[in-house]
């Protein structure tokens, strides 16, 4: 197994020239069930209550994961925000969250993009990938993409179409995001949206120069969405702040973005924006115009 994760957390016991934020790596796993709207430790934004989801619209799901390489399945933990019952006739954004804790601290996020062109106009999906929050295992690079697949082999089995399927990567959910895209497996996304990505696993260690790591030890890095984002033909949604001090709009972002090849995309950079508080520095009306218009599209 690449060992892309174990380089993230090496990464943090050092001070790069990105300052890089040491709790964006703290997983913490301790948690015994979802909170959801009662956990509000260190969340980058906390909405209002007419973003609420009623509860009969959240469904907590608990799906089978199983890389190429594995034998046996890991049991991992999703949510879904929306009627079940319409599903198969839904648009659903496959939301694919950061490095950071569970799917508790992305759920104020969540529930921005299940009121994204009105209250739950489209369906949300979210996952905590293998070793995050109560989904078991150890997280992997392969496995990561393993989890997030699950989630749309489920959506499919429910009645979803890949025309109607839009994927978003936050940081980290940036990987399988470009990878589920580019070489799809159980649907193919119509639309991709990046939210502060990282260009490769390269370009981060190169961002924290003062690192001394062996060449060894990354030779089974190889997560490169710059080079991934060149097979997406998909229309493409990039937004990223100009403030991130974690993630260099120049050295990561902006490379996806030129490197992009296919027919359509769009770019907000958002000024005094960090690494987390891109949609409510960009304004969360703005945000939801922004993408409900490119989902539309």
């Amino acid at each position: 197994m690449r060992t892309y994760f174990i380089l993230l957390l090496v990464i943090t016991t050092f001070c790069g020239c990105q300052r890089l934020d040491p709790m964006m790596f703290n997983n913490d796993n301790t948690i015994t069930e979802y909170k959801r709207d009662q956990f509000l430790k260190d969340v980058d934004f906390i909405l209002d209550d007419s973003y609420t989801i009623p509860n009969n619209l959240i469904t907590e799901i608990i799906l089978e994961s199983k890389t190429e390489k594995e034998k046996t399945p890991t049991k991992i933990y999703a949510t879904y925000i929306g009627d079940l019952s319409k599903i198969s006739t839904d648009t659903v954004i496959m939301y694919c969250h950061g490095n950071k804790w569970h799917m508790d601290f992305y759920w104020q996020r969540a529930k921005l993009l299940a009121n994204v062109g009105g209250k739950n106009r489209f369906g949300v999906m979210m996952v905590d990938y293998r070793g995050y929050g109560l989904s078991e295992g150890k997280p992997t690079e392969d496995g990561m993409y393993a989890d997030v697949d699950a989630c749309l082999k489920w959506l499919k089995q429910k009645g979803l179409s890949s025309n109607r399927l839009v994927i978003y990567g936050f940081s980290l959910g940036s990987a399988p995001s470009c990878e589920l895209t580019a070489h799809p497996r159980s649907l193919t996304p119509t639309k991709l949206i990046l939210e502060a990505p990282f260009a490769s696993s390269d370009v981060l260690v190169q961002d924290a120069s003062k690192l001394a790591l062996s060449p060894k030890f990354l030779a089974d890095t190889k997560i490169d969405n710059a080079e991934e984002i060149k097979n997406v033909k998909q229309d493409l949604f990039w937004i990223h702040g100009i403030a991130d001090d974690y993630l260099s709009y120049k050295t990561h972002g902006q490379i996806i973005y030129n490197n992009y090849r296919g027919s359509y995309k769009e770019a907000h950079l958002v000024d005094g924006a960090g690494h987390g508080s891109v949609p409510n520095t960009f304004g969360f009306e703005n945000y939801k115009k922004a993408l409900e218009k490119f989902i539309r599209r």
